[in-house]
């Protein structure tokens, strides 16, 4: 089952749930200067899980669009990327745990065709200080699941991921962790303001147990083990605190808020622990061996990082952002530069880009026609940045090389930056991977640099006032 086709078997059984399909939210925030980016599914759904009312009612589900950058050095492994898809159900004070669990189990066993035994799952441990018990009602519900597919369910508690690569979970199917199972937008329940929402969530992970487990994560392997072994699919918040002067109380409206990766549940239906290996990657990787020449095998990490940052500056243009150096317009430009830096890494030093972005279309346009409606535009403003920046990336290079005995400070950084036009987080990813050492205060030295020349830049605007 590839991805179109779980995206599809999610939103007809949520359909068949009662649940009205919403169309997704643009990678841009309406009406929300707190954040550059959509990084959620919830995220446009957030007003209404605050009290107010939706105009399509209390049950809906969707697939959302999301980019996030936080993590953007840490694509090129087998499960990150700055943009993906979420699916996502939501109860407005309609149903709860009792129906979301069962209903999440049911879409991954019976419409995608997971198998129950790889499935594993992590609760709320509870934190006594603030009167908030242990989420004992979802592990009960998720034990009656696994007994019902002939799977004895052991629980364990672990309460930190530290704790649990220390002493392991010795093969507990549930697992109970603190901070980690409580969501809310503060992120810490003791930091919430008052009047905030925020609960316990579930999340649900799959075992690929051919991958071993890295030593170099902690002793022992656990649910939110970062080795590999483990991969998470999705998780179901159960929003059903408010936090007081004093503590916590009970929501008048309780409601549910599920996000999964499309892109991870795709993967383990492949039997693949690898997110780049489906059909929303797949095909990006495959073009790239026909233009280079090389294999995804010898290249892994090159192919990873172009498809990932032309998928995502690809939606990115037709939400309307634009090449810049400044928020929405400057992360953009960073996810085309990446790629035009790993493209030499591929040989592939002349313009591309017109050659692939149609591949990237391709793969969305059935299921979001506005990537058909501007593709051509796409390809017209990505390409224009690619030649762009490719004019001044091998005298930058060869710069940089310079660089290799004596290292880099922020005052070189600066001059990368100013004179070649590398953004300065893509000078020090490329110094480290080649060796070159790089000054423990660079980034004070280059706003040193920067702010120097902002002064230079405003005294001489006022002298030709």
């Amino acid at each position: 089952m590839d991805a179109d086709a779980i995206r599809g078997a999610f939103l007809d059984y949520m359909t068949e749930q009662g649940h009205v399909i919403i169309p997704r939210a643009p990678l841009i925030p309406k009406d929300d200067p707190t954040t550059l980016f959509t990084g959620s599914g919830m995220q446009p759904l957030l007003p209404f899980l605050l009290g107010s009312e939706h105009p399509a009612g209390t049950r809906l589900a969707d697939s959302q669009t999301c980019l996030r950058v936080q993590d953007i050095e840490e694509v090129g492994d087998n499960r990150h990327t700055t943009f993906f898809e979420m699916l996502g159900n939501w109860s407005l004070g309609d149903y709860f745990k009792d129906e979301q669990i069962p209903q999440f189990w049911t879409f991954l066993t019976d419409k995608v065709g997971l198998d129950p035994a790889r499935i594993h799952v992590s609760c709320f441990i509870g934190d006594p200080a603030n009167g908030i018990p242990k989420d004992e009602e979802s592990a009960a519900i998720w034990t009656g699941l696994f007994a019902e597919a002939g799977i004895v369910a052991d629980q364990v508690e672990v309460d930190t991921e530290e704790h649990a690569a220390q002493v392991g979970t010795g093969g507990a199917r549930i697992a109970f962790y603190g901070k980690k199972n409580w969501w809310c937008r503060g992120g810490k329940a003791e930091e919430m303001p008052v009047g905030e929402p925020g609960g316990p969530d579930t999340e649900v992970f799959y075992l690929f147990p051919h991958i071993e487990h890295d030593p170099a994560y902690g002793a022992h392997c656990h649910q939110n083990c970062d080795c590999g072994r483990f991969i998470e699919l999705g998780n179901s918040v159960f929003m059903e605190y408010r936090r007081t002067e004093t503590g916590f109380e009970p929501l008048p409206r309780r409601n549910v808020d599920y996000g999964g990766g499309l892109a991870r549940i795709a993967a383990a239906a492949l039997d693949t622990s690898d997110v780049f290996r489906i059909a929303l990657l797949w095909p990006i990787v495959e073009r790239l061996e026909e233009l280079s020449g090389r294999t995804y095998e010898d290249d892994t990490h090159a192919m990873r990082v172009i498809a990932d940052h032309l998928r995502g500056a690809t939606f990115l243009a037709i939400d309307g952002v634009r090449p810049s150096n400044k928020a929405q317009g400057y992360v953009m430009r960073r996810l085309i530069r990446r790629a035009v830096r790993f493209a030499f890494d591929l040989g592939l030093q002349e313009n591309f880009f017109p050659q692939i972005i149609p591949t990237v279309a391709g793969i969305y346009d059935a299921h979001y026609p506005e990537v058909k409606e501007h593709t051509d535009f796409v390809v017209a403003v990505l390409a224009k940045e690619e030649q762009a920046f490719r004019r001044t990336l091998r005298k930058g290079l060869k710069q940089l090389g310079g660089y290799r005995r004596t290292g880099v400070t922020g005052a070189e950084l600066f001059v990368l930056y100013d004179t070649f036009g590398f953004p300065v987080e893509l000078s020090t990813e490329d110094a480290r991977r080649s060796g070159i050492a790089v000054s423990e205060n660079w980034q004070a030295e280059f706003d040193e640099h920067m702010a120097a020349q902002r002064a230079r830049s405003q005294q001489a605007t006022s002298l030709h006032v």
